[in-house]
């Protein structure tokens, strides 16, 4: 049965989705489908100069990755700040016919000479007031502040977390140009979309404060509130480009399943005794706010790839085939027509690549002959001997009824007694002959996935290089 928990995820579209973001959309995600309960999307971007439909596209297009679906939100009308100008106009007008707002004609300059002022004393600066009876008919529209007391953010993760008005100002509402702020859009949004709980970054606990008193004025029922730690790099700064990738379509692009990246995410702050790994529904199951620490989580790129790496050891077949296969062809390589071949060809793969970037170059070999032999290598074994052995290991796998890994291995280790030689001796050679290099999957499944006509003819072309070598 559904509930009346209703959250939201309410990005800027300024760029890419930050791993952070993409965090706090999944804790949001999580808190909403435990609960039975609502994820709205909603598109922040009353920052004309940064805000772009691309940058829109990128985000929804990592969210569905992701895997988190929303009940409500774009493409749907009223899921955009730009779209909603009429709402904040219509709140705005209630707060100055009640009292609780006041224009104010202070220019930027007068304010800058009181920030100064208040930088040389060394206090905060905090507006003066100056306007607050005036009575003014133009101006910015400011929130009027109680000049005592305090407001009290009872915090899920970090428990009361107390601000007194003194430190607070008449922070403003809309501008003198007409457009509303950041702070009085997110308090008319979340409550007229019926927001139940505020799970955000807490780089935003100090407008909290604020924001609540935005609620009270317009009489509206304050929303709980639960800020997630910053996540780190490894120097315990915020993460940010220079440690390196930061967004979900770079992880992505770099080839870390979805799923993995999820499961990554959730641990960073989150976790369920000493569990690693979650499937979706574990996570929904177990997933509570109040259990997310309330300190950094540092971002550990191996960790990422451990994880990385089970998910491709562990998933089915065919899905890790399916989600392959674009870097395949991104790799300007063709994957086999046969399903199954290609099917196998991947799990012989996949305990040996931590990204499905990397499984492709480990495996480039099942999609092109080579085009060059390991250097160290080749000078050793394309030799006059190298090429003899080549060629009668060429003659048994061409008259062998059957071309399977069991068939194939019981001609090579034949051959191999006969010719007083130890298995690494011709298996290393043909591995050469047939990938370029002497590390590789087991060289019978090799060979059998590679086909009787294709392998041969790798073999035929090492010997000929060898014999060459002469």
């Amino acid at each position: 049965m559904a509930s009346d928990v209703r959250v939201r995820f309410a990005p800027s579209p300024t760029g890419h989705l930050h791993v952070g973001g993409a965090r706090t959309a999944l804790f949001n995600w999580l808190f909403a489908r435990h609960h039975r309960g609502a994820f709205i999307l909603r598109i922040e971007d009353t920052d004309r100069s940064r805000s772009t439909d691309e940058n829109i596209g990128a985000i929804v297009e990592a969210l569905q990755w992701l895997g988190l679906d929303w009940d409500e939100g774009p493409p749907a009308p009223g899921y955009r700040q730009t779209e909603r100008f009429e709402s904040y106009r219509d709140h705005a007008a209630r707060l100055v016919a009640t009292g609780r707002a006041y224009l104010c004609d202070c220019s930027p300059e007068l304010l800058d000479r009181e920030r100064q002022a208040a930088q040389q004393t060394g206090a905060t600066f905090r507006y003066s007031g100056r306007c607050r009876d005036r009575g003014l008919s133009a101006g910015a529209l400011r929130l009027r502040i109680p000049t005592e007391g305090a407001t009290v953010v009872n915090d899920l993760i970090h428990g009361a977390v107390t601000f007194e008005h003194s430190q607070l100002d008449d922070w403003i509402l809309v501008r003198t140009d007409g457009t509303p702020t950041y702070n009085f859009c997110v308090v008319v949004d979340d409550v007229t979309m019926r927001i139940t709980h505020v799970i955000r970054g807490n780089d935003h606990l100090s407008n909290t404060p604020k924001q609540i008193l935005c609620y009270e004025a317009l009489e509206y029922a304050v929303p709980e509130f639960a800020h997630v730690s910053m996540i780190l790099g490894p120097d315990r700064s915020r993460l940010s480009k220079r440690h390196g990738a930061t967004s979900v379509q770079a992880y992505r692009d770099a080839g870390i399943p979805a799923d993995a990246m999820v499961n990554y995410l959730v641990r960073l702050g989150w976790s369920h005794g000493d569990q690693e790994v979650f499937s979706r529904a574990q996570l929904v199951e177990l997933f509570d706010i109040k259990d997310v620490a309330s300190s950094g989580a540092v971002f550990d790129t191996t960790k990422l790839e451990w994880l990385s790496q089970h998910y491709l050891k562990t998933m089915d077949g065919g899905r890790l085939a399916e989600l392959v296969e674009p870097f395949v062809r991104a790799a300007g390589l063709t994957p086999p027509a046969d399903r199954a071949r290609f099917r196998g060809m991947l799990d012989t793969l996949r305990e040996r690549a931590k990204t499905l970037v990397e499984l492709v170059e480990q495996g480039r070999f099942y999609f092109e002959a080579p085009t060059a032999y390991e250097p160290k290598a080749a000078p050793k074994l394309l030799t006059p001997e190298g090429a003899r052995r080549l060629g009668l290991l060429i003659e048994r796998l061409g008259g062998t009824a059957e071309f399977t890994a069991p068939a194939i291995e019981r001609v090579v280790r034949a051959l191999t007694e006969e010719l007083g030689l130890k298995l690494v001796d011709l298996a290393q050679l043909a591995r050469l002959a047939v990938t370029g290099r002497t590390a590789s999957p087991p060289i019978f499944d090799v060979l059998a996935l590679l086909g009787r006509a294709e392998a041969l003819a790798r073999l035929r072309r090492a010997r000929a290089l060898a014999e060459g070598a002469a």
